[in-house]
């Protein structure tokens, strides 16, 4: 089995971690329009009530709904109570951008006052490697592909097939015109959060579990892969932020190849800069679209 081969592999469960960090990111962007600083304390908090979980009952799906549950609470109440009051008087992007930066120094403190500074070993009870294909995966990175594809093709069901996914797509493309129509935007801002912090904290178990270890800036560290990620796909595109995750992920894993693996974020982040300086509306844009997206801005 060659080596390259044992990058994919890991880059295709580095990519599901992060594809579902990345998803309801681009989501809540399109809909909310508002850039969240605080994801990654989402991410966070999903992780640590899952290991809250873990000390008291051993089964790792109570765990990843523990995740989901705190990390949907969380974001649904950040906008109801924080971001919403404000929304409603038009303020200029950057005050919400500033809110959301004061939401993450919150949490990241409310963790630290219950959980204090200290890491926390997370681990799940080990499983033996299975060689699928060409590809060396553990159950748990099994479980992790196979969740990251089973809630993908849920948001594709849900934005394509649901009244709540139509209604979605109505208030991304104006929310003024939406309210024209009758549909009620601001709860749709709600929902939205609410799926955004379900599925982030569900990610951020799958990343508390993968790294092993639990700090309160877990997912702040990991919040401009996510971003990269985001742009790479086109900010505010779900799908285009899927295969954003794959490409970041693939690369990073097969770039520790051949670097240091504690370099490996660094082309993420040189793909960031690669792709804002060539195609800012992300890779995946067509060009006329692209251009086009420009002219109307």
């Amino acid at each position: 089995m060659s080596n390259l081969m044992l990058g994919v592999g890991f880059g295709l469960v580095t990519a599901s971690i992060l594809a579902l960090a990345t998803v309801p990111l681009s989501l809540q962007m399109s809909v909310a329009r508002i850039p969240n600083f605080a994801h990654g304390e989402i991410l966070t908090v999903g992780a640590y009530a899952a290991y809250v979980v873990n000390q008291h009952v051993n089964n790792i799906y109570l765990e990843a709904l523990a995740a989901a549950l705190a990390g949907g609470l969380v974001a649904y109440l950040m906008n109801t109570l924080l971001l919403q009051p404000f929304a409603r008087r038009k303020p200029k992007l950057l005050i919400l951008f500033i809110l959301t930066i004061a939401a993450s120094l919150m949490i990241q403190n409310i963790i630290l006052l219950f959980f204090t500074g200290n890491s926390l070993a997370y681990h799940l009870p080990p499983s033996p490697p299975h060689k699928i294909g060409p590809f060396l995966l553990t159950g748990l990175n099994l479980f992790t592909i196979a969740a990251a594809i089973v809630v993908m093709l849920a948001v594709h069901v849900l934005l394509k097939y649901t009244k709540f996914g139509k209604a979605q797509r109505a208030v991304a493309d104006s929310k003024d015109l939406a309210q024209v129509t009758g549909i009620n935007s601001e709860r749709i801002v709600q929902l939205t959060w609410l799926l955004d912090g379900l599925i982030a904290g569900f990610a951020g178990f799958l990343l508390g579990v993968s790294s092993g270890t639990l700090t309160p800036t877990l997912g702040q560290g990991y919040l401009l892969v996510i971003f990269a990620a985001a742009i790479l796909g086109g900010i505010g595109k779900p799908y285009g932020a899927m295969a954003g995750a794959v490409f970041i992920g693939v690369a990073m894993e097969i770039s520790a190849l051949y670097i240091p693996a504690s370099y490996k974020e660094v082309v993420a982040f040189g793909l960031l800069i690669l792709t804002l300086l060539l195609r800012p509306n992300g890779i995946f844009a067509a060009p006329r679209a692209a251009g086009a997206a420009g002219a109307t801005a």
